[in-house]
């Protein structure tokens, strides 16, 4: 027996009802943030790394870290996350006063 093709309607909603269902957990911005990191950087075992790194660093500096791993070559690049801290520790370190 073949079975039909899922209606492309129905798929939608069950993505929207799953992600409504999530967003009862998200009650801060920075945990919204977090989670959006750790998913863009493929980390999602580490998510409360990020949730925490978005509630106690400042956003620009993630921010500059964020967009130093997305300008990178996506094909030479196996650990965009490893990336991602070393180059956070790097930014937080340059502004600190020595």
């Amino acid at each position: 027996m073949t079975s039909k093709p899922q209606d492309l309607r129905d798929q939608l909603g069950k993505y929207k009802k799953t992600i409504e269902s999530r967003q009862k957990y998200v009650k801060n911005e920075y945990q919204a943030y977090g989670l959006e990191l750790a998913k863009e950087l493929g980390d999602w075992k580490n998510r409360a790394i990020y949730i925490r790194l978005a509630k106690n660093v400042d956003r620009k500096i993630i921010e500059a870290a964020r967009y130093f791993v997305k300008d990178q070559d996506k094909s030479k690049l196996k650990t965009p996350f490893k990336l991602f801290l070393w180059k956070l520790k790097e930014l937080r370190n340059a502004q600190k006063p020595v």
